[in-house]
């Protein structure tokens, strides 16, 4: 499907190709601490199909505990987290943050990752009141 998006204020925009299939969510306190909150959702998507359109992400290299470097692109105006990807010019592929996604109601994950790490109330939100505005 084709999907667009971008950073929260605007000044990053960007459109690529992604397969629903390929959504995933990761418990790794790398993406805890990278995304702010408990979880980081993403769609991985083909290097050749996504296009920064407008703006330009300041980029942060992690290193992985695999030992391996994961570049991190975010927006350097508010912030916002676009997407990770390996190092290097090779075919690649990136990792779409969902939340700034358009088209994010459509892409619900498939998968977990890096369980051993999810925090232990995730599982049991439906126990925690809701209100439908702040």
């Amino acid at each position: 499907m084709r999907i667009d998006g971008g950073c929260h204020c605007g000044y990053i925009a960007y459109e690529a190709e992604a397969d629903p299939a390929k959504t995933t969510i990761c418990h790794s306190t790398d993406c805890q601490r990278l995304s702010g909150s408990a979880f980081r959702t993403v769609v991985r998507v083909a290097g050749e199909t996504f296009k920064i359109v407008s703006g330009q992400p300041t980029i942060y290299v992690k290193t992985a505990e695999s030992g391996a470097k994961r570049v991190q692109g975010f927006c350097p105006r508010c912030g916002s987290s676009i997407y990770s990807t390996a190092e290097g010019d090779e075919p690649k592929f990136y990792s779409i943050r969902v939340g700034t996604i358009r088209q994010r109601v459509a892409l619900v994950p498939k998968l977990q990752n890096w369980s051993r790490s999810q925090l232990h109330w995730v599982t049991d939100l439906a126990s925690v009141p809701k209100m439908e505005t702040q």
